[in-house]
């Protein structure tokens, strides 16, 4: 197998790294926004917002620990996560859990409700729709700057 060039590693991880401190980022302003939430809102919209918060952290932690995973794929795996702890709360686990830890109560939750579950698609379809619309973004000042260059004398 043949090394890969020096600049062309570097680049990468440059890429990795980068994509690791905006995932990092999102997953800060998410548990801000979810905090927010929480704080001015209440009734359904609050508790559902919350939900669907809850899997766009799930989302960024993903694409921080696999900064090379597909948006689609990154939704899907935290989809599946938010789903498997509601469905946990079909048993009497997670609320034993809840009982004894704060953080437990928080990650795990404790009664199992069917409406999450569509909460949790929302929250997954907004994180990979999100991340898209931004690559689209990024890709498109890349190619202005590229062309701006290419034209300068």
């Amino acid at each position: 197998m043949s090394p890969v060039p020096r600049a062309r590693t570097s680049l990468s991880h440059r890429v990795h790294l980068r994509t690791r401190l905006l995932a990092a980022l999102a997953a800060l302003v998410t548990v801000a926004a979810g905090l927010t939430v929480r704080a001015v809102t209440g009734g359904w919209f609050g508790k559902y917002a919350g939900d669907a918060l809850y899997t766009v952290l799930v989302y960024a932690l993903v694409v921080l620990v696999w900064p090379r995973v597909t948006p689609v794929r990154a939704a899907i795996g935290a989809l599946a996560f938010s789903w498997a702890v509601e469905l946990a709360q079909l048993t009497p686990v997670p609320a034993a859990l809840s009982e004894a830890s704060v953080v437990a109560r928080l990650v795990l939750g404790s009664t199992f409700g069917a409406a999450d579950l569509v909460a949790y698609a929302a929250g997954a379809v907004l994180a990979a729709y999100a991340t898209r619309s931004a690559h689209t973004l990024a890709g498109r000042r890349s190619r202005q700057r590229r062309e701006r260059a290419s034209a300068a004398p």
